[in-house]
């Protein structure tokens, strides 16, 4: 089911248009354990074995926009532009995801001066393919992720088509739960939670792997929380239990035992390091039914 939004203005300001403009690289990696992700680096391993084969072409029917008919990187101007026009939240899916984004944006903003925090967005960062980060190069093999370093959250939308297509979370607020899982993990970021896990998986690196669970399922938590937020604030969308039930299929999808078991047959939760299906749907569900950050203690 389409998400419902008002009809205020899609706010591109918070946006790195990274696309048309080659954005690859050389040499190094995504540094691990430097950004996170929904899914992260084990995305690459699945996408050979079910013949995604690591490409990046959009599926057919779906316009993930951000580039002019020549192929050149579109402006700032002509970005917000297509975004506005109408039917552009029907159409394209990176202006959707903005519109998600200026949501979150507004949301976690409203959440943290009631609660006296300090509280800045993150940047939203599109590109094809390849890109350099904070972090390290990224290709999106690694998945849609975020990085602590740079305060970004990085997507190749056309890979996220594809993630959607073989892990089977469709939907167009799957999507959104994406954008949300990772906006959580800039909240780890001003909460001061990612520091202090990365220092606790240096002291204990035996449990490094429990930490990043733990983690991932926080930022699961914390989308959950978005959803409730978003909707009681009013801030630009009204959402549906058949929106709700989209999310929580997607937090299920990108279980770690989901895509063990895909890729290679059996599951070894010893080296999960987000989570199994039930304990993401889990997190996402407790988020979205109390809409409080306090009850996102995964580390307890």
């Amino acid at each position: 089911m389409p998400i419902e939004f008002d009809d205020s203005r899609v706010d591109v300001s918070g946006v790195d248009d990274r696309r048309g403009g080659g954005g690859g690289f050389g040499g190094g990696g995504l540094a691990i354990g430097g950004g996170t992700g929904v899914i992260g680096i084990v995305i690459f391993i699945i996408f050979q074995l079910l013949g995604g084969g690591g490409s990046t072409s959009a599926f057919p029917g779906v316009d993930t926009g951000g580039a002019n008919s020549t192929g050149q990187q579109e402006s700032s101007e002509q970005l917000a532009a297509r975004c506005n026009a109408e039917r552009a939240l029907d159409q394209y899916t990176d202006c959707r995801l903005i519109k998600v984004y200026d949501i979150a944006d507004n949301a976690w903003s409203d959440e943290f001066k009631r609660r006296g925090l300090q509280y800045h967005a993150p940047k939203l960062a599109f590109f094809d393919s390849a890109t350099s980060t904070a972090c390290g190069n990224a290709s999106a093999d690694v998945g849609p992720f975020y990085c602590p370093g740079d305060e970004e959250i990085y997507l190749d939308l056309a890979f996220l088509e594809q993630l959607q297509s073989q892990l089977g979370a469709n939907g167009e607020f799957a999507q959104a739960y994406i954008l949300a899982h990772e906006y959580g993990h800039h909240l780890q970021t001003l909460l001061g939670t990612e520091r202090k896990v990365r220092a606790a998986q240096q002291q204990h690196p035996d449990e490094a792997n429990e930490y990043s669970v733990a983690l991932e399922l926080q930022a699961d938590c914390y989308a959950g929380v978005w959803t409730k937020l978003a909707d009681q604030q009013g801030s630009g969308i009204n959402l549906t239990p058949d929106n709700i039930a989209q999310a929580q299929n997607a937090a299920e999808a990108v279980g770690d035992d989901r895509i063990q078991k895909k890729a290679q047959g059996r599951v070894d939760p010893e080296s999960w390091t987000h989570g199994s299906a039930a304990a993401r749907k889990q997190w996402f569900t407790t988020g979205a039914s109390t809409g409080d950050l306090d009850k996102c203690n995964t580390f307890a």
